[in-house]
């Protein structure tokens, strides 16, 4: 049930707050957004759009047009969880998104993030 409250929020509602935790950092919001289309294949204009609506983390992921195939490449703790070892498929996925945020804003290397 505590989930359900996490996947009503509006992606719009979380995404400023993603850019002020990398800019407090002395990283940009063009890395945030290059790791957010680079895990749910976004494109620019997609992302703006799902900035600017009202969309929630279900449909957002629902609407990403693939996850990024390298995706399971992403591990290590976010919230005192593996990612990895996180059974629900959006629950993961959301925490998949904040761990690329995490790392960015920690200023780790953009082709590590990418997990190239």
């Amino acid at each position: 049930m505590a989930n359900t409250r996490i996947f009503q929020m509006t992606f719009s509602s979380i995404y400023p707050m993603y850019v002020q935790k990398v800019e407090r950092k002395g990283q940009s919001k063009e890395n945030v957004d290059k790791v957010i289309c680079w895990l749910t294949g976004y494109d620019e204009a997609g992302l703006e759009e799902q900035i600017s609506s009202e969309t929630t983390l279900t449909e957002f992921f629902d609407q990403a047009s693939q996850m990024n195939p390298n995706v399971s490449l992403i591990t290590g703790v976010i919230c005192g969880v593996r990612v990895e070892n996180i059974e629900d498929p959006l629950m993961q996925k959301i925490r998949y998104m904040d761990k690329l945020v995490d790392e960015v804003a920690k200023g780790k290397a953009m082709e590590k993030i990418l997990r190239h």
